[in-house]
């Protein structure tokens, strides 16, 4: 179990898997294994074949989240099918179809459940590079000036 940061209760299993070597094929998002924040499962029923997993996320990742976007849950990277913005952040919702129900740990959630969140790593880049923030002193100045090198 993962504990996040100055908590007792635990987050609900994460999902493992060995990292993609440098010369596999890329099928699936980028992401690189760490916990941007802390969502709590708002909803989680079976539809049909697949399941409806609906999570709030805490303010602040909402600007993260897009309808057909990225995002991981407990070690999972799945596709965001709804995103609504909330007083209390943003509540996002996943499809899962069984074959991720039986072969990762998300299929033992329920409401109430804590659960580890990674955004996507493209979306941070986006993030930066459309923040302008020229005060930060890791970016070079010849790219604060839109220069090449």
């Amino acid at each position: 179990m993962c504990r996040p940061s100055r908590s007792t209760k635990p987050v609900a299993s994460p999902n493992l898997e060995k990292a993609l070597r440098a010369h596999d094929r890329l099928g699936g998002h980028i992401v690189s294994g760490h916990v941007d924040g802390i969502g709590h499962v708002t909803h989680f029923a079976q539809v049909g074949e697949s399941w409806e997993l609906r999570i709030q996320a805490p303010v602040g990742m909402g600007k993260y989240l897009a309808y057909k976007g990225s995002i991981t849950i407990n070690g999972v990277s799945l596709t965001v099918n709804k995103v609504a913005d909330t007083a209390d952040g943003c509540e996002f919702s996943i499809n899962l179809i069984p074959h991720t129900i039986e072969n990762t740990a998300l299929g033992t959630l329920e409401k109430g459940s804590r659960v580890n969140l990674e955004i996507d790593l493209i979306a941070r880049y986006v993030e930066r590079m459309l923040s302008n923030d020229a005060a930060n002193p890791s970016v070079s100045p010849a790219l604060q000036a839109g220069k090449s090198s």
